[in-house]
């Protein structure tokens, strides 16, 4: 295994977070939760997170699927990474918003409502792992922002 595959390796499981012996990707998304309340940041910063963590993620997951060779491997949590910050995405900072979007996105990656459900079966490798909890993400982000526009 060469460097860059180890480094990718790393990425893609968030080092010791992939191999959290229970729930790794509540793991992620919790490691996720804690940068995000502890960096509060700006609209901007946060986007460009988002915009740099997908193409990261997407080209860590699919090598550390293929070193790992287990399709979607538990291990692989940079996709709860994303997802959390996704589900976080242009909402006011506030613990209980912060909370809401762990608990809201953790739903709708564990149920996968439709259409996540095929989405995660339509595409292979590092593109299959992220985008169902991109898709999960936008979900819980859009529950949240209505909750915020009504209260």
């Amino acid at each position: 295994m060469s460097l860059i595959d180890k480094i990718l390796k790393n990425i893609a499981t968030l080092s010791f977070a992939g191999y959290f012996p229970v729930a790794p990707g509540t793991c992620g998304s919790f490691i996720a939760f804690a940068f995000f309340v502890l960096l509060k940041p700006s609209p901007l910063i946060h986007a460009l997170i988002v915009l740099l963590i997908i193409p990261i993620g997407t080209a860590s997951s699919h090598i550390a699927e293929k070193l790992l060779k287990d399709k979607d491997s538990r291990h692989i949590v940079i996709d709860e990474f994303c997802g959390y910050f996704i589900s976080v995405l242009f909402i006011r900072f506030s613990i209980v918003n912060a909370l809401a979007a762990f608990f809201l996105f953790r739903f709708f990656d564990i149920l996968k409502p439709f259409p996540i459900n095929r989405i995660e079966k339509s595409f292979k490798g590092g593109m299959g792992i992220m985008a169902d909890d991109v898709m999960a993400a936008i979900y819980a982000n859009m529950v949240l922002q209505a909750w915020v526009l009504i209260y």
